[in-house]
């Protein structure tokens, strides 16, 4: 019999393979970009999809290095956007499958 512990490693095991950051292709385009793009797609790898504002808070960057990190990453297509459910005037961000 397993325990509750190792249930949740596999579990977790499971989601990280989902993960758009265990493709050797997505990690060797990311490898390329500045460590501020690093750090939100981590992130967003964890809480997705999360708005420009939630992105700076959970990262602690400022908004600025934020917005710097989503084009870098838009541009080599390893993110993508959509309008908030919640609030449409926002756009909340997540890993590009």
């Amino acid at each position: 019999m397993s325990t509750q512990a190792e249930d949740v490693a596999a579990e977790e095991q499971v989601a990280e393979d989902d993960s758009p950051l265990a493709d050797p292709e997505f990690r060797e385009q990311l490898r390329e970009l500045p460590p501020s793009a690093k750090l939100v797609a981590k992130v967003l790898e964890g809480e997705a999809p999360l708005s420009q504002g939630e992105l700076a808070e959970e990262s602690l960057l400022p908004d600025r290095t934020v917005r710097y990190a989503l084009n870098r990453l838009a541009d080599a297509d390893l993110v993508d956007s959509r309008y908030s459910f919640h609030d449409a005037r926002k756009q909340v961000y997540f890993l590009a499958a």
